[in-house]
């Protein structure tokens, strides 16, 4: 599936140093190990309906500045992401609006490639959705079947689904249940229940037990595959599409905190049983947007759409700015504020560009630190009170800095005579 147009990045000289990481999986910051100077990257990409809000953009922007920070550091990336284009969610959209799913899917991510476009986020080198990969998945699932993780659940309507044995492989593999999450069972079960599982689904060996494959059903979208007629359960797809593209043990793993468990629990068990290697090394989790007075969700409909600020004259840096004021695991809510918090500052920095000073500061100490605080977990808040302070003072090259913000921060400054910001 094509993506988007990637955007210039400069080049900025200098020493970037090792970017160090949260790893919900260990729960502490951790350097992250690149191997052969190739930093592997896979990010869950959306379910295609009500794309792209604003919780979507602050996701996907810590993932940017990742690959932003690692190339200044010339550490090359290879980035995959997927897109659950069938999915029960997106199905019952389609139906309650009387769109064809495959029609609102290829709308909504022409949306989506469109706003990450306009943002200014580098695109993934494997931009994947679920039905290109139907019988590859379908495969993965025989195999976890012929392993022995994985069993035949019949449903009263006759078809026969297919389940992940969680204890099975958290007895025969290198995964342990709890390993990404580090939930206890109790909360876990409860998240199973509130975000697509079925822990009480009759015939299960376990509760948590994870759908691998759900057999046909009348009106559904289904393929013949190697495991009978049917679809691919939801965690099983990013496993097998993020395998697949980048190998075992890849680099990061990420996503929002709503995918910590189930989805990325699951994916890194299906993974493993699989390949019997880590699906990861490393696993980041980006914190949840409000925005009245609630957590930002499709299912409350309090979203706040990247098209609709964009279109109505946000400037795309703004846009950014609004969302770089926050550290990606700090959970935060949305105010019409922070876009004109975001003017100010960005015509600040304008302004600084051509401020003559007796006493400026070094840009390329100003660079450094910003280059420290970018790899000390992507600490933007600290970074963008950085460039509060030079721009506000005066610096002895305003070009390199403003070099330096647009590789680092993917935000555009120039001489206010010079224009707006992208």
């Amino acid at each position: 599936m094509r993506t988007w147009t990637p955007p210039e990045i400069p080049e900025v000289e200098g020493n970037a140093p090792t970017l160090k990481l949260f790893n919900t999986a260990t729960n502490k910051q951790q350097f992250v190990s690149v191997e052969e100077g190739v930093a592997t990257l896979y990010v869950c990409g959306i379910t295609p309906y009500d794309a792209t809000h604003i919780g979507h953009a602050f996701t996907y922007l810590a993932f940017d500045l990742m690959q932003r920070a690692w190339l200044d550091g010339g550490v090359r990336t290879e980035y995959a992401q997927n897109i659950t284009d069938v999915d029960d969610p997106l199905l019952e959209r389609a139906n309650a609006t009387g769109v064809d799913w495959r029609d609102l899917a290829a709308n909504q991510i022409a949306l989506y490639r469109s706003d990450m476009h306009r943002l200014g986020m580098i695109p993934p080198e494997h931009f994947v959705a679920v039905t290109e990969r139907i019988d590859e998945i379908a495969e993965a699932v025989h195999k976890l079947h012929q392993l022995g993780f994985a069993y035949k659940v019949p449903s009263p309507d006759g078809a026969a689904d297919i389940y992940f044995d969680t204890q099975k492989a958290s007895g025969s593999s290198e995964w342990q249940l709890g390993d990404i999450s580090q939930y206890d069972r109790d909360l876990m079960l409860l998240l199973s229940k509130e975000r697509g599982g079925d822990p009480e689904r009759a015939g299960k060996r376990d509760p948590l037990d994870p759908l691998l494959w759900r057999g046909k059903r009348e009106g559904e979208p289904s393929w013949e595959t190697v495991v009978g007629e049917g679809r691919p359960g939801w965690h099983i797809e990013c496993s097998e599409i993020a395998v697949s593209a980048l190998g075992s043990a890849f680099t990061v793993q990420g996503g929002g905190e709503d995918l910590r468990f189930p989805h990325h629990e699951f994916s890194a068990a299906h993974a493993t049983a699989l390949t019997n290697m880590p699906m990861a090394h490393h696993y980041c989790h980006v914190a949840l947007v409000s925005y009245q007075g609630h957590k930002m969700s499709k299912s409350r409909g309090n979203l706040v759409f990247v098209s609709e600020l964009l279109d109505s004259g946000v400037a795309p840096g703004v846009l950014r700015l609004a969302l770089l004021a926050h550290h990606y695991r700090t959970e935060w809510e949305w105010f019409d504020a922070d876009l004109d918090l975001a003017k100010r500052r960005i015509a600040a920095w304008q302004t600084g560009f051509s401020r003559q000073s007796d006493d400026p500061l070094s840009a390329k100490t100003v660079v450094n630190q910003l280059r420290q605080e970018i790899a000390n977990d992507l600490n933007t808040p600290v970074m963008l009170a950085t460039l509060d302070a030079a721009w506000d003072r005066g610096v002895d090259d305003p070009q390199l800095l403003a070099d330096a913000t647009e590789a680092l921060l993917g935000v555009t400054v120039r001489p206010l005579e010079a224009g707006q910001n992208r």
